[in-house]
């Protein structure tokens, strides 16, 4: 990922158009006039190549004639001289360029980003619409608006979605701080742009229209970056999947692709809509969001249809209407008529003067519930809707982010819903547009807590013998097979902790069989062993509940009938006797997982048995997992309404099914060699699971393993205990479970340690920022805690150290900070050993830190270490660079 000279894209001081014309309707001619017309008050060139332009307007034949080198460069010349001119920018010292050109082949791309590179031009598109920056006036665009300008940027990959959007919103005053059209992608793709779109002062919301992404764990890494930020939106194309082709197992017929687009925006904290009219509905809430995350709903009308329509539809989307205790109905008893429907909705009675508005109002916010109030008002003509906007907005002044508002109508409650808008109060049209936003709200909120989750790969797992399972995938491979025999396959899950019912392979006679049914003991399951038979149902290959020898004898026969009528070309040699489980009270569920074309491997989970596909209730994770996300995928799924006590049935042990999510979690990430496998049923119960049947197929070719997980999990491997002080203390990442450990250490700093620290004296860190130092995206920084277990079992940190890598990953600045009261006792020196030791491994090729000139130990610390001091770098100022080279 890189947002290296995109400043220069989006925030350009001057501009050069390559094909600029006079020619009226030509592409030229219409982005020339853009240009002119947008107010961008920097200079604007004009190259042709052939012709210039009438009247005054100086014209270039070629880029080297210019008389300056601007910062961003329009192409929109023929294909085959768009490398040559990419070329010849770079050349000249420009950073960006736009290519509006279509119609490139495979190798002209190609050609163009070779051309580009030696020069670290950045290149948008080709095959695009263009880009637009309202703020500095900039219309670098073939469109036929000029957006206002405003704090959403959108990004599109679609020029059409980019113009309808942008024609949508104009008839309703939103405006932007950037609008991308991403054409073709060849360089600047979605990760490129969100980071620098997370970070960006004048952005507050970023949109995302969506149709394909290329590179997973870039796009991931940036997204959950920029999700921390601010509200990330997402409307994705291409729901359906025909003319795709069915995997062999039950999960990779499943995990369907744009199912998975959805499991991966929700854990990176983004929120999926539907439509452009849920786009700027999420839009407008998200950036008006409250920071209480209220779970519940409370609706406040003065029109009981109103209110039914509200409550219907917070009955479809699964919205909490927050009921009304005793206390808060009697003091509305106090304030309000005696027909009023003492419920929630609150019906207030169409006849509502402002101050029964106020009233209510007033009960509900002194009885501080954990609810947000919805106000819907339908214009009488008892009273106006400006008076009673602005009476209540009066009483809301410390309250708006508790209020969504309804204004029902249109000029008759324009100026009341101004009142509520200028005032920073989400207001929407519909009751049903309200209940979606606040649904809307609940998703992105749920979503944000999966963004916190860094799980590590695999010591979640309490039994894990993986190189028993490592030992068994190769064997198979070794031997030219790619499906795991039954044996194989319990052997392999067993191995991981998933318990598996006793069986036996033997071969496939009478004698056999009942040989081993009798040791084992009745009741039994006879099943088919072929690694040629995947479903082993559809060809009679299993029959269970045999009680007895008659039963077993005679299912022998059966099944031989049966597979010679299914699979006459099959020569079958084993069977398989397994001990019969006791399923009262259990449910079937699949649990299962395949490797996605983008996002690498997936997990499925869902209802099991012979119908899965026909039930086709299953929900995606993307590992690694733990049991907080494990949990969450269980809860997508309509089986979970099962997974509680109902009907005299006890529940379903939900720690032993998230356990074995969490177990195949760790298979993925482990043994890379895994293209698919299912358990299917895998049965539980109050006591536990059991996985009746499973399948594996493997592939040489390693799709899966941790290297190809979209999300790096938290780096267990570079965990270590060190010798300090006469104990012995750990160090090790950080990680999202640190966060009130790490609030207390930041408490333990004096004042001018936090001065020496961040330049600045900081009384008090908010639950944001404090969030943003213990969730890390792996893939891009990296923090280590050095920490110690006191006598009670609990830990402490003593000292931290960080380290953030620039999107090349050439140079990387470092920070350490170590407890006031434990400084000059080697804390450090553990530290910035273990980060230049990390630094190097992550292949850096040096490590930079900004340290005040009066902070002597750190100086002191990084000399005595190899770094040396950068005076190129304000010379005589406070501050001073000190730079350590990481190449041999």
């Amino acid at each position: 990922m890189s947002i290296r000279n995109l400043e220069a894209l989006l925030q350009p001081r001057s501009v050069v158009l390559i094909g600029a014309s006079n020619r009226n309707g030509s592409l030229g001619a219409i982005i020339w006039k853009n240009l002119h017309s947008a107010g961008f008050s920097g200079p604007i060139y004009a190259v042709n190549l052939k012709n210039s332009l009438s009247g005054e307007i100086p014209t270039y034949s070629t880029v080297g004639d210019l008389p300056e080198v601007p910062d961003l460069a329009v192409i929109c010349t023929p294909p085959d001289t768009v490398a040559l001119l990419v070329s010849e920018l770079g050349a000249k010292g420009v950073k960006a360029a736009i290519i509006i050109t279509a119609g490139l082949s495979k190798s002209q791309k190609e050609t163009i980003l070779d051309a580009a590179k030696p020069h670290l031009l950045r290149v948008l598109g080709p095959n695009c619409l263009g880009l637009m920056t309202p703020g500095i006036g900039l219309n670098a665009s073939f469109s036929q608006i000029n957006p206002l300008p405003g704090n959403i940027a959108f990004v599109s990959q679609s020029g059409a979605i980019a113009t309808a959007l942008l024609d949508w919103s104009m008839q309703r005053g939103i405006g932007f701080s950037h609008l991308v059209s991403l054409g073709d992608c060849t360089d600047i793709d979605f990760g490129d742009l969100l980071d620098i779109l997370g970070s960006d002062s004048s952005t507050r919301a970023i949109i995302l229209y969506i149709e394909s992404v290329h590179f997973a764990r870039k796009f991931m890494s940036a997204a959950r970056a920029a999700a921390r930020n601010k509200p990330v939106i997402v409307l994705k194309a291409g729901r359906s999947r025909q003319g795709g082709v069915a995997a062999a197992s039950h999960s990779g017929g499943l995990a369907g692709a744009d199912i998975v687009f959805d499991a991966a925006i929700r854990r990176a904290g983004m929120l999926r809509v539907e439509s452009l009219q849920d786009l700027f509905t999420a839009v407008m809430t998200l950036t008006r969001r409250s920071s209480r995350r209220n779970q519940s709903l409370t609706v406040l009308t003065n029109g009981g249809g109103a209110g039914v329509i509200a409550a219907d539809c917070a009955s479809r989307l699964d919205v909490n209407l927050q009921t009304l205790d005793a206390g808060i109905i009697a003091a509305l008893d106090l304030v309000l008529p005696k027909n009023w429907s003492r419920n929630n909705p609150i019906d207030i009675i169409g006849d509502a003067p402002v101050a029964r508005y106020t009233s209510t109002l007033d009960v509900l916010l002194k009885a501080n519930v954990d609810s947000t109030i919805l106000l819907i008002h339908a214009p009488t003509a008892m009273v106006r809707s400006q008076e009673i906007a602005r009476a209540c907005i009066e009483m809301l002044a410390d309250s708006k982010d508790q209020v969504m508002s309804c204004w029902l109508g249109g000029d008759s409650v324009s100026a009341a819903r101004t009142v509520f808008r200028q005032t920073g109060i989400a207001d929407y049209s519909t009751p049903e547009e309200a209940i979606t936003a606040f649904a809307m709200l609940q998703t992105y909120y749920r979503n944000q807590e999966l963004l916190m989750q860094a799980p590590p790969a695999c010591d979640l797992v309490l039994k894990r013998d993986s190189k028993l399972a490592k030992k068994i995938v190769l064997k198979a491979i070794s031997e030219g097979r790619t499906w795991l025999s039954m044996t194989e396959v319990d052997d392999l899950l067993g191995a991981y902790g998933i318990p598996t019912p006793v069986q036996h392979s033997i071969p496939a006679t009478t004698e056999a069989v009942l040989g081993i049914a009798n040791r084992i003991g009745y009741p039994v399951a006879l099943k088919v062993d072929s690694a040629a038979i995947q479903h082993k149902s559809d060809v009679g290959g299993v029959i269970v509940g045999l009680r007895n020898d008659a039963e077993l004898t005679e299912a022998c026969i059966h099944m031989k009938e049966s597979l010679g009528r299914h699979v006459p070309h099959l020569q079958i040699d084993r069977f398989v006797v397994q001990a019969m489980v006791d399923r009262a009270g259990m449910l079937e569920l699949i649990v299962g997982s395949n490797v996605d074309s983008v996002f690498g491997p997936v997990i499925v989970f869902g209802q099991g048995g012979t119908a899965v596909e026909v039930v086709a209730d299953r929900a995606i994770g993307i590992p690694p997992l733990n049991s907080v996300l494990a949990e969450e995928l269980i809860s997508r799924t309509r089986i979970s309404k099962q997974i509680h006590a109902f009907r005299g049935r006890a529940p379903v042990n939900v720690a032993a099914v998230s356990a074995v999510l969490i177990a195949l979690s760790a298979i993925l990430a482990e043994i890379p060699e895994i293209a698919e496998l299912d358990i299917n049923p895998l049965c539980a119960n109050a006591k536990g699971v059991m996985a009746l049947d499973a399948r594996i197929l493997l592939s040489p070719s390693e799709p899966g393993g941790v290297r190809h997980f979209a999300i790096l999990p938290y780096p267990e491997e570079l965990e270590e205990t060190v010798s300090w002080m006469d104990e012995v203390i750990t160090l090790r990442p950080i990680c999202p479970g640190d966060e009130l450990q790490h609030r207390q250490f930041l408490e333990r700093l004096t004042p001018e340690d936090v001065r020496m620290r961040v330049f600045f004296a900081k009384k008090e860190l908010a639950r944001s920022e404090l969030a943003r130092l213990t969730q890390l995206d792996y893939a891009r920084e990296m923090a280590f805690v050095a920490e110690r277990t006191l006598l009670d079992g609990s830990k402490e940190t003593l000292a931290t150290a960080r380290v953030a890598a620039d999107s090349e990953d050439f140079s990387a600045e470092f920070a350490i900070v170590v407890r006031s009261d434990l400084k000059r006792k080697g804390l450090g020196r553990l530290l910035m050993d273990k980060l230049v030791k990390y630094a190097k491994e992550k292949g850096l090729k040096r490590l930079v830190g900004t340290v005040l000139r009066e902070n002597r130990a750190m100086r002191e610390l990084a000399m005595s270490t190899g770094f040396h001091a950068d005076t190129s770098y304000a010379p005589e100022g406070e501050v001073v660079n000190v730079i350590l080279p990481l190449e041999p």
